[in-house]
């Protein structure tokens, strides 16, 4: 199982200063080439400016004419040129509704994620009506708070043509463009927040909000040193910045830095107590095998939480912790309360997926979950249902695997285009349904990034699949060192004791695994009752 994550916990950011509104005319946006971390100075030209994307209209840069209209769409990114979109027209065939432009919809979450990480923006709704941003005015990110992101984003374009040198708009539009990468999947919206997040700086440099969006961006792009750097800089603005300090939680824990983690969301409690310090806090007492804790905490912040996407949040995050720890029952439950307060909330939806796999349900499962990654198709939703289909075994379900492990490769390479680090998430999926030697590259090259539970665990399992067992042992005993009760770790480092000689050990371990959490994969729960079994 992937790290719980905060890439959908709402945030506000409020004190935000008063916009910049002179109401010059319209510069061409300046951009900093896709990808890139550092602030572009004013005045330091891109040297690709005519290729670069509009952070306002979503169009290319270029000598756009004077009277262009207003109601320039947010636009959508074009078909993906992969050749695995052959996987897709396969599920067309099958009578899924697929289309080869949805392998654009493939992006990480701000998070780790987005695997081990998906970082938080925070959202940027509340389930409201739409937000209506007027023109007239200075644009903060409240006003993005309740209703249709695609609204409101062309509302803030629509404002910027008007009043460009509107520095806090130009923040809220570059963080508006990350949330939508994230509810979306869409990548090719990182770039664009990159501008206009620069944009901003340029206006008004080092100014807070566009400090803690640039930390969000390259949380995002899985550069969790650059979301670090970028946090403590927004911090030094402006101690109480919730979105800072919450981003700084989220870049320790992805770099392993545990305790620092756990001093960071005491500090951020202490200033700017609310649901997404209170979420980050109960992850981080998890990691640290404190799940009572983890459960208190979510359960206070449940309590606390007055907007629909408060509780759709905090609720499935307390679903996450119950699946964990094996509480079937409670899990739904929690689901079942996110999904009351909004039906689409899609981490709600794969949760109770994942629970119904769990419990034996395995019609309702695929059903769920082919409806999450129709709409958000990311690695791990997808190789669950691939391996739900595998499980199931029915006439076609091979093929339908196989089309899901196609869509990760397809994801990876989108992600990769738009400056996100993806090697966490090939090692994932490819030690299992993939390239094993790839599978270890990528776990090696992330590894050396960051030393974390989750990239040990990831580390360990690719060298085992390449039947590296001996160098795979430190490793999975590694991830399970801080405590954090995982089934699936404990299942990594039983099979990989297993095939060292411990039996002792690797008995212990499976057991483990499967007290926890009977179901915690389709095809690995019952690779390890095997297991257990042949030791009799």
């Amino acid at each position: 199982m992937s790290p719980r994550t905060n890439d959908s916990a709402p945030e506000s950011e409020r004190g935000d200063e008063p916009a910049d509104r002179t109401g010059e005319a319209m510069p061409e946006p300046g951009g900093s080439p896709a990808g890139a971390v550092e602030t572009q100075e004013p005045g330091d030209e891109a040297a690709s400016e005519a290729e670069a994307p509009n952070p306002v209209s979503g169009d290319v840069v270029g000598d756009a004419p004077e009277d262009a209209p207003d109601d320039v769409p947010a636009g959508a990114p074009g078909d993906a040129a992969d050749p695995r979109v052959a996987a897709v027209q396969r599920l067309s065939a099958s009578g899924r509704r697929w289309r080869g432009a949805q392998l654009a919809f493939c992006a990480s979450t701000l998070a780790v994620a987005l695997t081990a990480g998906a970082i938080v923006v925070g959202a940027l709704r509340d389930g409201g009506g739409t937000a209506s941003v007027a023109a007239a005015v200075g644009v903060s990110p409240q006003l993005l708070a309740g209703g249709d992101l695609d609204a409101s984003i062309t509302s803030l374009q629509a404002h910027l043509r008007s009043q460009p040198r509107d520095f806090g708009s130009w923040s809220t539009l570059g963080l508006a463009y990350i949330e939508q990468a994230r509810t979306k999947g869409d990548p090719s919206r990182y770039p664009q927040a990159q501008q206009a997040l620069d944009r901003s700086l340029e206006l008004r440099p080092d100014n807070d909000p566009a400090l803690a969006g640039r930390a969000a961006l390259a949380a995002a792009r899985h550069d969790f040193t650059g979301a670090l750097k970028y946090a403590d800089r927004a911090l030094r603005q402006n101690p109480y910045s919730e979105r800072a300090l919450a981003s700084r939680i989220d870049a320790l824990v992805e770099l392993g830095r545990y305790d620092d983690a756990s001093k960071a969301a005491d500090t951020a409690d202490s200033r700017r107590p609310g649901v997404p310090v209170f979420t980050r806090y109960a992850y981080v007492q998890e990691l640290r095998g404190d799940a009572k804790t983890a459960r208190r905490v979510l359960e206070q912040a449940l309590d606390t939480a007055t907007t629909r996407g408060d509780v759709t949040y905090v609720a499935s995050a307390l679903g996450q912790l119950a699946w964990n720890q094996g509480e079937y029952d409670a899990a739904l439950t929690y689901y079942a309360r996110a999904l009351a307060a909004d039906d689409t909330y899609l981490p709600a939806l794969e949760g109770r997926a994942r629970t119904q796999a769990a419990q034996g349900d395995s019609a309702a499962a695929i059903t769920g979950m082919e409806q999450v990654v129709e709409r958000y198709p990311l690695p791990q939703p997808l190789v669950e249902l691939g391996e739900l289909y595998e499980a199931r075994d029915k006439k076609g379900d091979p093929q339908k695997a196989r089309d899901q492990y196609a869509l990760v490769d397809a994801w990876v390479s989108l992600a990769r285009a738009n400056g996100v680090n993806a090697d966490l998430d090939t090692a994932l999926a490819a030690a299992d349904h993939g390239d094993r030697k790839a599978a270890l590259k990528a776990a090696r090259a992330e590894w050396d990034r960051r030393h974390t539970v989750h990239t040990a665990d990831a580390l360990a399992w690719a060298l085992h699949v390449n039947g590296r067992d001996k160098e795979a042992l430190p490793y999975a005993r590694e991830a399970t060192a801080t405590g954090y009760r995982n089934a699936s770790f404990l299942y990594h480092r039983g099979m990989i004791e297993r095939a060292t000689g411990h039996d002792k050990q690797a008995g212990a371990s499976l057991k483990s695994a499967l007290d926890l959490n009977p179901g915690f994969s389709p095809l690995g729960a019952a690779e390890a009752r095997e297991a257990m079994e042949a030791r009799k």
